[in-house]
């Protein structure tokens, strides 16, 4: 099967363990980047603070179900493909996904190669049109992706190119501590010519300009380990 051309983010909200094993092992051979959620308000969660390509979510989930985290972001102005996943067939079930604002319906069980056809077709449908939703947020930290501009507390912070590549790696990531060798190999691309002293050293940079001025601190050093987007 051919894998697609460029990396595409996917959320996959589903709380079964054989189901999101063989689909992210799956997702990830054919090219995909993917992040996990095993119930509806984590899925909620992650899907209103990063930005993916397409979510794919089963209807049935702990806490939170998939038509409600679909209304939940089309309330909120999300365009992102939505697919939702069940074991439920009958046309009332798929109209009401539909209704809720989802793009596609995909019964249980199905091949990959079905999973990866709808997937082309609710991406195309996006293609060439203006996202207004590629933003992320962090408390009073917004990233937009699409003007590659950054805002805290109302004021514009000037970013240089690793500086935004190094805080979109954090934002994306928040809660994880990711060490000097990981934002490295995502941001610099592994690059021969760089150390990871150059990344103490662009993080000291932004770190004084998203901290500084700023009683409530978003990034933190574990020594010994790396750097965390969090709030202590």
């Amino acid at each position: 099967m051919d894998k697609f051309k460029n990396l595409m983010r996917i959320l996959l909200i589903e709380d079964e363990p054989k189901t999101v094993q063989s689909l992210k092992l799956s997702l990830e051979e054919n090219g995909f980047e993917v992040d996990i959620a095993y119930d509806g308000d984590l899925g909620s969660t992650l899907a209103r603070k990063n930005v993916y390509d397409v979510i794919i979510s089963d209807i049935i989930l702990p806490h939170k179900n998939g038509y409600e985290i679909v209304k939940e972001l089309r309330n909120l102005g999300s365009v992102t493909p939505i697919i939702l996943l069940t074991a439920l067939s009958s046309l009332d079930e798929k109209l009401r996904g539909f209704d809720a604002g989802a793009d596609d319906y995909l019964v249980k069980p199905f091949e990959l190669k079905e999973l990866m056809a709808r997937i082309k077709v609710v991406t195309r449908r996006t293609n060439g049109v203006q996202i207004s939703y590629k933003k992320m947020q962090f408390e009073d930290l917004e990233l937009n992706l699409d003007s590659k501009t950054v805002i805290r507390g109302g004021k514009q912070i000037i970013l240089t190119a690793r500086e935004f590549g190094l805080l979109e790696c954090l934002m994306k990531n928040q809660g994880r501590v990711m060490s000097k060798e990981e934002l490295l190999d995502k941001v610099w691309n592994m690059d021969s010519d760089v150390t990871t002293n150059v990344v103490e050293v662009f993080m000291n940079l932004l770190r004084r300009k998203i901290d500084k001025d700023y009683p409530q601190k978003l990034i933190y050093t574990i020594y010994g380990m790396g750097y965390v987007m969090k709030i202590n």
